[in-house]
């Protein structure tokens, strides 16, 4: 019998056992060393085993696990005054999951359309090659068709257009739409990168219409460009965001961030959560922000994306049989590939390197955020053996 044989046939796992974090390295069970720029999918946003989040969490562990929503919940009051201080954001919903703060971000966008006397105005525009979760309503939205195949009906009242056509979006809106909803840079779509000028085109086109902009920064999001936020480098706030991943630095909660006036329909008994909230999430969480929020922080995360930047431009001069294309923002970072993603992946983890794969036939790069620039360079000398090893140039 096959050691998986109880669970669910829905991963293909790679055969790697590990047993412990440092940083960005992980170690298997027999002690052999990867370097991760994987980060469990831009989850592990400061590194394995952070001494300040081990310690917040331990601390948490040893008073309380869980409340629920009918009480307050203090850790909570202060991670949402935190983030609102920092954003565009007036409120604050905590989550599980990534999946479930694109809900609330959907339910929100839709609500205030209710509250404001257009029932009609349900309809969300998204863009194609997006990933917005696992849900029925979040593969929806993302419309790819292997994420709906099998599944009924798909939810309705979401509308796609193509990538990056400002136009189509014009064409899309009507008396239906509630809101349009984006992410800034595409994660599982391949680390595609909408331009900063589609962004404010966007933000306006929403003004003009009267609907509202909800963007999706669950894996682009929490430091990962350089920015706190993505959307910040085109210079625009949304109504409504939805976060995840890095946020939690491994543990998993998210938050759908918005305005006053966006959420001013979520009112007592329109929305809830079993765990969303919980004081072990919420106490990690304020430690992510005490790092992540340290003065400094993000000029080394911009430093470090430079020495990446640099080294793969080298790389994809020098193997161009190999690499098509460089994409990417800060420690957000695709390899286009010329051979299948999985033939680059392979050789990697031979170099004991791990990344993610994406669609485009793209290998994401996510290290933790706490990179230093000489682990940068012990990263990219093992991507440049991989690359040299399947190009036949070694």
């Amino acid at each position: 019998m096959s050691e998986n044989a109880s669970l669910y046939s829905t991963y293909k796992r790679i055969p790697l056992r590990f047993e412990r974090g440092e940083g960005v390295w992980l170690v298997t069970e027999d002690g052999t060393r990867y370097l991760d720029f994987a980060g469990g999918i831009a989850v592990t946003s400061m590194g394995h085993s952070h001494p300040h989040l081990v310690e917040a969490l331990k601390g948490q562990a040893d008073r309380l696990w869980h409340l629920s929503n009918l009480y307050e919940i203090p850790d909570q009051t202060r991670l949402s005054e935190r983030l609102t201080r920092a954003t565009f954001a007036d409120r604050a919903f905590f989550t599980n999951s990534g999946a479930e703060a694109l809900e609330c971000a959907i339910k929100t966008a839709r609500r205030f359309q209710y509250v404001n006397g257009h029932e009609e105005r349900i309809d969300i525009i998204t863009i194609e090659g997006a990933f917005h979760g696992r849900t029925l309503a979040t593969i929806a939205a993302g419309g790819q068709e292997k994420y709906l195949e099998g599944f009924g009906p798909k939810a309705p009242g979401f509308i796609q257009v193509p990538f990056g056509d400002i136009d189509a979006v014009r064409s899309a809106v009507g008396e239906t739409t509630a809101a349009v909803l984006v992410e800034p840079i595409q994660g599982e779509g391949g680390i595609r990168e909408l331009p900063a000028q589609y962004l404010r085109d966007l933000r306006a086109l929403c003004d003009e219409q009267g609907v509202l902009l909800v963007l999706d920064e669950v894996q682009c999001g929490v430091g990962r460009t350089g920015r706190l936020f993505a959307h910040e480098w085109a210079g625009i706030t949304p109504d409504i965001m939805a976060v995840a991943k890095g946020i939690g630095g491994g543990f998993p909660f998210g938050v759908c961030l918005a305005t006053e006036e966006a959420a001013s329909g979520m009112t007592p008994g329109t929305h809830g959560t079993t765990y969303g909230g919980n004081p072990l999430a919420m106490a990690v969480g304020n430690a992510v922000l005490d790092v992540l929020l340290e003065e400094g922080f993000l000029d080394k995360v911009r430093d470090v994306s430079l020495v990446f930047k640099q080294g793969l431009a080298a790389i994809a001069d020098k193997y161009p049989d190999v690499v098509e294309e460089i994409r990417g923002a800060g420690l957000m970072l695709g390899i286009k590939c010329k051979v299948p993603v999985a033939e680059l992946l392979v050789a990697m983890r031979d170099q004991h390197l791990l990344g993610a794969p994406a669609g485009d036939n793209v290998v994401r790069l996510l290290p933790p955020l706490t990179t230093t620039a000489e682990e940068a360079r012990d990263g990219l000398s093992r991507l440049d053996a991989a690359a040299a090893a399947i190009s036949g140039t070694a």
